[in-house]
């Protein structure tokens, strides 16, 4: 008769499927980091950005030509022990991840507004008229 375990029953699935797994040297995206719902309204945009163990000194929302970028990097504890006990298994994310979202030229940084509140980041931001963009036009292939 087996006893649950306290790392639940597939700890050794685990440990050897994260070896294949593409993320498991470090190299590949978080993707499941900074999911983000997009809300439109008549007068704008609402993201809200999970963000959950970050903080709001964590975080930056910068306007850079036209793109609203969202980053936030949170530091890794080199304890491998504490006064409580050996760490066995670390499961929560520390690192650093970005995003960015196309806004406009026509958005300046007095008008947009972010909110940290319970590991979510609130952004809100106001539709602007861009510039008309030319139809698409059939490119001429020389040779």
């Amino acid at each position: 008769m087996m006893l649950p375990s306290v790392f639940g029953e597939n700890l050794f699935d685990e440990l050897m499927n994260s070896a294949f797994d593409p993320g498991y040297f470090g190299n590949a995206a978080r993707h499941d980091m900074m999911k983000t719902d997009v809300k439109e309204s008549d007068d704008g945009y609402q993201l809200a950005v999970d963000l959950p163990g970050f903080t709001k000194d964590d975080v930056t929302v910068k306007l850079e030509n036209g793109n609203l970028i969202i980053s936030a990097e949170t530091k890794k504890s080199d304890d491998k022990k504490n006064d409580k006990g050996e760490y066995v298994r670390r499961e929560r994310y520390t690192g650093s991840c970005m995003r960015s979202f196309y806004v406009g030229d026509a958005v300046k940084k007095d008008d947009i507004k972010a909110k940290m509140d319970g590991g979510v980041l609130t952004i809100s931001l106001p539709k602007k008229d861009q510039k008309a963009v030319d139809q698409e036009k059939q490119i001429l292939i020389e040779g």
